[in-house]
């Protein structure tokens, strides 16, 4: 246990409430338990605490991962486990589909995870005032944080403009939607372009003012890879946050990603990284 989350657990007995247990008899039980190996403590929060208190103590790489359902067959009944699973683990969001953002919304209201959800999917190809309806939708139905892809073909085609006044419709709708609270991260789709195209797209993004800069939909030819995500980072410096996506199934995966630079993780995975297991799973 580290002197902070020593401190935080202290802060914590300070205002325990006797009940069957003492805040004594607590202590020594979590230092028996620590004392034999463990290296975390899962504690839920009382009917007193805040959900960010409750998350406090979560493991920083939960906090980095955006908790993600996005095909096409997901149901109900999964968009109610994946926001049960968001407050259990303290996800930083969970990402679905526009016509979940009411449901997702209403079963984290409270909690410390946003929800996220997708426009111009998976294609980036929707013209843009399309986007940035989606965007102004969006917030109107809870959403805290949008994933935009770009428009793919555009890019590869050099009308960088177009691409970045793309972007920048999406921006301003969604921070005119949402009081300027918006989140907007942008899909560059890195396994269909290249090293010099991967660039230009970090750079319009950054010019149109989007907060993060994202590697895959999960539905592409390919993922994250490491060396994507450093080169991004090399782009956008400090400026913008970068978010790794597609085929990251295990903890391992996600270090990986975080060593070279990213800040955010998408994955369906989530709770097996957070485990140290690994996931056969097949993406989003």
């Amino acid at each position: 246990m580290t002197e902070q989350e020593k401190s935080e657990l202290e802060r914590r007995l300070a205002g325990w409430t006797p009940g069957s247990v003492s805040a004594t008899e607590l202590q020594q039980a979590l230092e028996r338990m620590l004392g034999v190996g463990a290296a975390r403590v899962g504690m839920r929060a009382s009917a007193n605490g805040t959900a960010s208190e409750a998350c406090a103590l979560a493991p920083p790489i939960a906090r980095m991962i955006d908790h993600t359902v996005l095909k096409p067959e997901t149901t109900a009944d999964d968009i109610r486990s994946l926001c049960e699973e968001a407050r259990t683990y303290c996800f930083a969001s969970v990402c679905v589909n526009p016509s979940y953002v009411p449901l997702a919304a209403e079963m984290l209201r409270g909690a410390t995870s946003a929800v996220c959800t997708v426009l111009g999917f998976p294609f980036g190809a929707s013209r843009s005032p399309v986007k940035a309806a989606e965007a102004e939708q969006a917030y109107r139905d809870g959403a805290d944080e949008l994933d935009m892809v770009l428009n793919v073909g555009f890019l590869k085609s050099g009308l960088y403009d177009e691409v970045e006044a793309d972007i920048g419709s999406v921006v301003e709708a969604a921070r005119y939607a949402s009081g300027g609270r918006a989140v907007v991260k942008v899909i560059l789709e890195t396994a269909l372009l290249t090293d010099e195209e991967k660039v230009v797209a970090c750079v319009l993004a950054q010019n149109a003012e989007a907060d993060f800069v994202k590697t895959s939909t999960g539905f592409s030819t390919g993922g994250a890879s490491p060396q994507d995500v450093a080169l991004m980072r090399r782009v956008v410096g400090d400026r913008m946050g970068v978010k790794a996506s597609g085929g990251i199934r295990s903890l391992e995966d996600a270090r990986e990603m975080v060593a070279h630079g990213a800040t955010r993780i998408g994955a369906s995975a989530s709770v097996a990284i957070v485990q140290g297991t690994a996931s056969g799973g097949d993406g989003y």
